[in-house]
């Protein structure tokens, strides 16, 4: 990846047990990252690397994790869903271009998500938002959304109708391009509509259209029948502009729904305003064994090179560039504006220090 809009930035945030770890298990997997599905009750997450929250279960540290999808890289944090850890959460806000707010289909809104929803408004995050376990008993997308709109007081757009119910939940019927997504054998496959939900669909599909044409005069020149690239430039725009926001929905738990969660982090979520000419000035938001997570804003971080901590006054030495996969890293020569990345080297820095 050469070219900074192809990056994205983004955290994972929601309350706790809403299943943003599992979530992110999964992308991490259909992205190539890891070869088997870290499971929160078994122990073996990639985000939950530190032993406290594994015998916990919960993520207290926000772990910052490297993957690739449609020729895009992501770079997640999975920040914590506790309240008791919400300092790591306004960490790792200040340096995210974008966010996926996982909701639960059962409970939709929950304290600590209103909590994490209002940090990013007033970080100016962009956000997508996924209706998680939507297998599970009681779960409910409609209300889940409408939640979504009265406690939050946004406007959400559902792109997806889900095909079954509760424990017969098996895909969506994506609203955009009205074509349904399965997961027969756990292999994402697209298909048609049903027919017993193409009356539904298309009532969506109109509604969807409505409410996109009230909020974007280029989709209203087209209304009705908006062509569905034409939709989602249009939908890209209102997230973009946080103007609205795009819910899908899925169950992570089962592998159904993180595919076009992924499509519509790359299509939806904004790159990252970055200049690689300027000067160097990086921002640390996170210490932890020995190493320094960063965010580069402008200029490029090289191996090797001696920075300037601002606040201390005094000049460090950059002695490793990592990419960071959770507990593990792999060295690089540099990192560009708009990256995030870990550094050895730096002695003295504190988490909030610019270089």
């Amino acid at each position: 990846m050469n070219d900074v809009r192809d990056l994205r930035n983004l955290g994972i945030l929601a309350h706790v047990d809403a299943g943003k770890t599992t979530v992110t298990e999964r992308i991490l997997y259909l992205a190539g990252a890891t070869h088997k599905r870290g499971e929160v009750h078994h122990g073996t997450t990639v985000t939950d690397f530190d032993p406290q929250e594994r015998s916990r279960g919960i993520t207290i540290f926000a772990a910052a994790v490297t993957c690739e999808w449609a020729g895009h890289r992501l770079n997640l944090i999975d920040t914590p869903g506790h309240v008791d850890f919400s300092g790591e959460v306004e960490r790792s806000l200040r340096v995210l271009d974008g966010a996926v707010v996982v909701f639960d289909a059962v409970a939709g809104v929950e304290p600590q998500s209103e909590s994490v929803w209002r940090r990013a408004d007033r970080h100016g995050v962009p956000r997508i938002a996924f209706v998680n376990k939507l297998d599970r008993a009681g779960a409910d997308l409609d209300a889940a959304v409408a939640s979504i709109r009265e406690r939050l007081r946004v406007t959400p757009l559902a792109v997806q109708l889900p095909i079954g119910r509760e424990d017969g939940f098996t895909g969506v019927v994506d609203l955009v391009r009205m074509r349904a997504l399965t997961w027969p054998g756990g292999e994402l496959a697209a298909g048609p509509v049903p027919d017993e939900l193409k009356p539904e669909a298309v009532r969506r599909r109109r509604h969807l259209e409505e409410a996109v044409a009230e909020l974007h005069p280029g989709a209203l020149e087209e209304f009705p029948g908006i062509p569905a690239d034409t939709l989602e430039a249009a939908l890209r725009d209102l997230t973009r502009g946080g103007e609205a926001v795009v819910v899908l929905c899925g169950s992570a738990y089962r592998d159904r729904g993180i595919e076009p969660l992924l499509d519509a982090v790359v299509a939806y979520l904004p790159p990252p305003e970055a200049d690689p000419e300027a000067p160097l000035a990086a921002l640390v938001f996170k210490i932890k064994d020995r190493l320094a997570y960063l965010r580069v804003y402008s200029g490029t971080l090289r191996k090797g090179a001696q920075v300037l901590d601002v606040a201390a006054g005094r000049t460090e030495r950059i002695g490793r560039v990592l990419r960071v996969h959770a507990g593990r890293h792999s060295d690089v020569e540099s990192a560009v504006a708009g990256d995030i990345v870990a550094v050895a080297g730096p002695k003295g820095v504190l988490a909030g220090a610019t270089l």
